[in-house]
């Protein structure tokens, strides 16, 4: 994605070698301004939120339109607010870019501003092709028309002619899977007939631009993966998405690149990966400074001790060093160090791992007590390591919480909430946890099924 029309780049040269360099970039410049076919520059909204003035405020508008006597529209006035301020980017024949943002960050307005439902007050919009906005599916349709007369109503809308509508018909009608249905009212449809019928009908328009807000989670799990196989030959023939969701998985299948809004606001634009963590990380508030490891324990008075106290808890490699930062896929050791000032007959550890970025669900837990691992000691300090051959927790933010226990009921000490971030050599931050592989080939398949 490019944020400009500028790409040149300014090079010192002189004669001939000057010349050619500035046709070269000339020509460069030319054609990546050729692909793009969406540009949205200094995009601002503002709404009112009493309805009386907005009203007020409207036909103020229309007043000063008619009259000539422009009001600036960059100021906000009583009761008014910014649903999107300063918002640029821009869009490439053949790409994706995903919308993310909380409820109320701006995403449904900049959609509906780039369709031409509504104009901004500030910046402007530039759309090369038609846009099939997907805004809502089935939104447009007339509850007492059939689905054969709401088909023509909606594609005609989109921009195709009668003619092209009935070479398209039959394969509207295919795809949607609404059968017999079609010369029914859509009012006797299903909400999921209706949706599946009004995607079909965006589709088959051959859209240069395609907008989405939330709406792939038509239809069942077979007729979604039509859709996405459908969105990946539009894709392939050059059609540009601009795609809203809050399935983070569902951006990242499709989208190379990330719109990240808040509060109206343009918060970063990027790879789609990398977006999408940070708004992650935005979303559930865990980007806090994890703890410095070793994570030394404050000291306990004498008084409150039970005879044993942890010290600091640390994690450990696989050549046993202390290490800052767990690895997914990596072996680890997480270990303790505690003391005791008297004898303990069944000495044992609990480990809990909670995930913030999920409701703070607990992903990990491991006991000795619950392995019938349990140590008799004698008073001194000890070290109390729980070793993972390798860790299956995906990269991300973490919780940690250890008990240090007589058994598997007696609390001898405990801290909780110790946070920690684990990296990743491969990009790995989807799915419920790591697990190491390795891909394989085989050209004798047909020999085996032979065996079986």
């Amino acid at each position: 994605m490019s944020h400009s029309f500028n790409g040149a780049k300014s090079n010192h040269l002189t004669g001939e070698q000057a010349e050619v360099g500035q046709a070269g970039n000339q020509a460069g410049e030319q054609a990546e301004n050729q692909a793009i076919v969406l540009s949205v520059q200094g995009v601002s909204k503002k709404f009112c939120r009493s309805l009386k003035r907005s009203l007020f405020y409207g036909l103020q508008d229309i007043a000063t339109e008619l009259t000539g006597s422009r009001k600036p529209k960059a100021k906000l006035r009583p009761h008014e607010f910014w649903a999107l301020q300063d918002v640029s980017f821009t869009l490439k024949r053949g790409e994706a870019v995903g919308l993310v943002g909380a409820n109320g960050s701006g995403k449904t307005t900049l959609l509906r501003i780039i369709s031409g439902l509504i104009t901004p007050d500030t910046g402007s919009v530039w759309v090369k092709g038609r846009v099939a906005p997907l805004i809502a599916l089935g939104a447009g349709f007339s509850p007492i028309l059939t689905g054969r007369e709401n088909i023509y109503a909606n594609m005609s809308i989109l921009g195709l002619s009668t003619q092209e509508i009935d070479a398209r018909f039959e394969q509207v009608v295919e795809f949607a899977e609404i059968g017999e249905a079609i010369d029914a009212p859509v009012q006797s449809y299903s909400s999921g007939m209706a949706a599946r019928l009004g995607f079909a009908c965006a589709i088959h328009t051959d859209p240069d631009v395609l907008l989405i807000d939330e709406v792939l989670a038509v239809g069942d799990a077979r007729f979604r993966s039509k859709c996405e196989r459908r969105l990946a030959e539009l894709m392939q023939q050059g059609t540009a998405f601009v795609l809203v969701s809050h399935f983070f998985q569902g951006i990242l299948n499709i989208c190379q690149t990330g719109v990240y809004l808040s509060k109206g606001q343009l918060v970063a634009v990027g790879n789609a990966r990398e977006i999408m963590d940070r708004y992650e990380q935005d979303l559930f508030s865990i980007q806090r400074e994890p703890a410095t490891f070793p994570f030394l324990l404050p000291p306990k008075p004498a008084a409150e001790s039970t005879g044993a106290d942890l010290i600091s808890v640390y994690f450990k490699d696989a050549d046993g060093q202390t290490i800052e930062t767990p690895v997914s896929g990596e072996p680890l050791s997480i270990c303790v160090h505690c003391h005791s000032s008297r004898p303990v007959e069944a000495l044992s550890l609990f480990l809990a791992v909670y995930h913030p970025a999920k409701d703070n669900s607990l992903v990990l837990h491991l006991s000795s007590a619950y392995d019938q691992e349990q140590f008799e000691i004698a008073p001194g300090d000890y070290e109390l390591c729980a070793y993972l051959p390798y860790l299956g927790l995906l990269p991300g933010s973490y919780t940690l919480s250890v008990y240090l226990k007589d058994g598997a009921l007696y609390m001898l000490d405990a801290y909780e909430s110790i946070r920690f971030t684990v990296n990743g050599k491969e990009k790995l931050n989807r799915g419920q946890y790591c697990q190491p592989h390795e891909w394989q080939i085989s050209s004798k398949a047909a020999q085996m099924l032979d065996k079986w």
